[in-house]
């Protein structure tokens, strides 16, 4: 059958094989034709349209009627420095980037046990959860959760509507300072809410990070899980402080 071969999807072998020429170079303007793409993986018309079809929802390609498909420029990766302060607004003004964030949604709900754990609190003591979308140059990079004590920090959700920055709503709720505990990193496919959000393609993979921010006293300010877009940023882990 056409759509296997050795257990592997065949457009998924051509359409792996064209992303490769583009990353490497060899193809990096127009796209030979579906004839030649067919002869050179020794597959069928309609198995390399498949392909083109695939890479052109990720955003690879393009398809001009009458001229042929081309390839799109791939967008320069940004970087995102991980250490003890880590501060998206700053960060993206370094690289001459213009930063925004985004208030998704917000509620208040009781601490589970896990959550109590990682912000030192009792379980079932009240918490500000906050979905939030960072943004550079109007591109979403980032969509960010994050739990705060409402005790500690009764208006942080209002002051972040505000400013659409973590660091000046802290700033209004009375924290000046504050620095990155700890950071654990994974990888996984991007989630339906990630797709809708981030503009990604379905199979699109996001880095998932998961951090606990503290204030000059070592006291937990927020658990924060970040889902950054791994073809759109270049995290950079720094031992400086």
């Amino acid at each position: 059958m056409d759509d296997l071969d050795d257990g592997v999807s065949r457009w998924r072998r051509v359409a792996d094989g064209i992303r490769g020429a583009i990353a490497e170079g060899t193809i990096n303007d127009q796209l030979p034709t579906e004839v030649a793409l067919a002869s050179h993986y020794g597959v069928n018309r309609h198995t390399v349209r498949r392909a083109i079809a695939v890479l052109s929802a990720e955003g690879l390609l393009r398809a001009e009627r009458g001229r042929g498909t081309f390839v799109n420029a791939v967008p320069k990766r940004i970087f995102y420095p991980i250490g003890a302060r880590a501060r998206f607004s700053e960060n993206m003004m370094r690289q001459s980037l213009e930063p925004s964030g985004r208030l998704i949604h917000a509620e208040l709900i009781a601490a589970n046990a896990a959550q109590a754990r990682l912000l030192d609190c009792k379980p079932g003591a009240p918490l500000h959860r906050m979905e939030h979308l960072a943004v550079a140059d109007g591109v979403p990079l980032s969509r960010s959760t994050s739990l705060f004590s409402s005790e500690r920090f009764p208006g942080i959700i209002a002051a972040y509507a505000e400013t659409g920055s973590i660091t000046k709503a802290l700033e209004m709720e009375g924290l000046s300072d504050y620095r990155r505990k700890e950071t654990r990193l994974t990888a996984e496919r991007a989630s339906a809410r990630d797709i809708s959000f981030l503009t990604c393609a379905p199979d699109s993979i996001v880095l998932v990070s998961q951090a606990i921010d503290i204030d000059p006293h070592d006291a937990p300010v927020q658990s924060i899980i970040t889902r950054f877009l791994a073809d759109r940023m270049e995290l950079v882990f720094s031992n400086a402080s």
